[in-house]
């Protein structure tokens, strides 16, 4: 008879234990209202431009470049973020966009073309990188490995939510009041949320962790294998995305139902943040390698479905299904980003992680709207995206490294001389 006792189940995560962790409600809730206007700025924008007399062409362009601006505009603030802090990156940023965005209705119909795109572009360079910092500032907050693994989660599925709301919000406010009124409060929720993150503590403190020795080697650089096939893979995630929305609209308008083509990506949507509230909840055995691309073998099938030219009803549970192993995909390639990236670097690779999303999101939304009105095509382009985004995935498990790294929690401004030194792993604690 054995005197040793078996080791005690760990305590299950639970989403109160995460939110109610110092630092972490405000950070969320400030992230997601100062990233609502992702979801806001391009509907407000394209309905302004149809108000004041442009073409729907037209507004889509702007639509579509302050949507592209905003992606490509993403590695240099988290390079500049990495190098000087998230304050002074994240506060300069909101204001300018901020400005911009309420300077456009002062073009009106009267202003040329050409500056009301200057004003877009401009806005879109300036939005304010919330959520790469949010990535880098969870290791610093909750130093516990499991909280953090349920935070990531719910973090990455609450996303999906902004072009729920944000898209309502705005045709709300366009329709019972003006397009200009949608352009205000969507540039005052931006100001606001991003407020609330970079006066935070944990924001205001936070520093890269320094480079080491081992960091400098060429295995180590940001153009390493491993990374450089994670972000073609997710470019292919992002293809698919695109490709949806697209096709939501195709199958409206073949099914002669308007409606379809907010319900179809609000389901994904949906989807994907129950995924992320089951996969945060769990402790996990598995490497994060092979969740990673378990949950793209998984996000594929899901979209196979769609090759049989489902009807409306049956399209909308089918397409629940990718969208819930979206999170799984979108969070284990934050972890294994963070594993590989060389201490100094971490909020440039997150902004290179979210700008290959975009990147291919743009891609499919373009291919897609080229094949419209081919049926089985538009429903096939996401599950094309999929395939692609797997097939890289698995030619990139050699060069991805064992998972399980720790994250590296950011260093942090010395205390003033005579106060306590808290530990740097714990911002809380200050």
């Amino acid at each position: 008879m054995s005197l040793t006792a078996p080791p005690a189940p760990a305590p299950r995560i639970t989403y109160g234990a995460v939110l109610g962790s110092p630092y972490v409600a405000r950070l969320l809730g400030g992230t997601l209202t100062g990233r609502l206007p992702n979801g806001m700025a391009p509907v407000a924008i394209l309905l302004w431009a149809t108000a004041t007399g442009g073409s729907i062409a037209f507004g889509g362009l702007l639509s579509a470049l302050y949507g592209l601006s905003s992606a490509l505009s993403q590695p240099v603030k988290g390079r500049l973020m990495d190098r000087h802090g998230q304050t002074a990156v994240h506060l300069p940023a909101a204001l300018l966009n901020s400005a911009l965005l309420v300077a456009l209705p002062v073009v009106g119909p009267q202003g040329s073309p050409a500056l009301a795109t200057a004003v877009v572009v401009a806005a879109g360079l300036t939005t304010p990188p919330l959520e790469a910092g949010l990535r880098a500032l969870w290791p610093s907050v909750l130093p516990n490995p499991r909280l953090r693994h349920a935070a990531l989660a719910l973090d990455t599925g609450t996303q999906g939510l902004l072009y729920i709301v944000g898209p309502l919000l705005v045709a709300t406010l366009a329709s019972a009041y003006s397009p200009s009124l949608a352009l205000a409060v969507t540039a005052a929720l931006g100001l606001v949320g991003t407020a609330t993150v970079a006066c935070a503590p944990p924001s205001r403190r936070w520093r890269p962790a320094q480079p080491t020795s081992t960091d400098s080697g060429p295995g180590r650089r940001l153009t390493s294998p491993g990374l450089v096939l994670l972000f073609a893979s997710l470019s292919g995630i992002g293809f698919a995305i695109g490709s949806m929305n697209v096709w939501s609209i195709t199958m409206a308008e073949h099914h002669a139902q308007d409606m379809l083509s907010g319900i179809l990506p609000a389901a994904f949507s949906t989807g994907s943040f129950l995924g992320g509230l089951v996969y945060g909840r769990r402790t996990w055995t598995s490497t994060t390698t092979g969740r990673l691309t378990a949950a793209g073998a998984a996000f594929l099938a899901g979209w196979l479905p769609l090759l049989a030219l489902l009807g409306p009803y049956a399209a909308i549970c089918a397409v629940i299904v990718p969208g819930a192993f979206l999170t799984v995909v979108v969070a284990c390639a934050y972890v294994t980003t963070d594993a590989l990236t060389p201490a100094g670097r971490t909020s440039e690779a997150y902004a290179w992680l979210i700008l290959s999303i975009g990147a291919g999101q743009s891609v499919g939304t373009a291919l897609a709207g080229r094949l419209a009105e081919h049926p089985f095509a538009s429903a096939a382009l996401p599950a094309a995206g999929a395939a692609f985004a797997v097939t890289v995935l698995l030619a990139a498990r050699p060069h991805l490294g064992p998972a399980g790294h720790l994250s590296r929690a950011g260093r942090h401004r010395r205390p003033p001389r005579g106060q306590h030194k808290a530990p740097l792993n714990n911002i809380a604690s200050l």
